[in-house]
């Protein structure tokens, strides 16, 4: 079956969630937002693109900072409303130069950090 990004539910303003993946280990990278356009640049490029909702522009993932965002793999949910990119990720995902953008525990109301910034 063909698919068409056009089939997927995007929220009243274009976007839809996308999760980056680690295709290897299973770790949960990242969270940032895809539209039409976005999705087509990463499956045409195999680069993920994700949308600026504070910049209104399109961003190639380690563009500027070399930590690339390789798709192996896009997953659709079963509403059709969340991405799911399984990548090859190399260096940092987090702009804080965190493996993960989820570095933050909660737990019984503290918050704890989980990893430091790589070197």
């Amino acid at each position: 079956m063909d698919f068409d990004p056009k089939t997927l539910t995007y929220n009243a303003d274009g976007l839809i969630p996308a999760i980056a993946q680690d295709a290897v280990s299973g770790e949960v990278l990242m969270m940032a937002w895809m539209n039409l356009e976005a999705v087509r640049r990463t499956l045409d490029t195999r680069r993920v693109t994700y949308w600026s909702r504070s910049r209104q522009a399109f961003w190639i993932k380690g563009e500027s900072s070399g930590h690339v965002q390789e798709l192996v793999d896009l997953r659709v949910d079963c509403d059709r409303d969340c991405l799911l990119a399984l990548v090859n990720q190399t260096g940092p995902a987090c702009h804080t130069n965190r493996r993960s953008c989820f570095y933050t525990s909660v737990e019984d109301g503290s918050e704890r950090e989980l990893m430091a910034p790589m070197v």
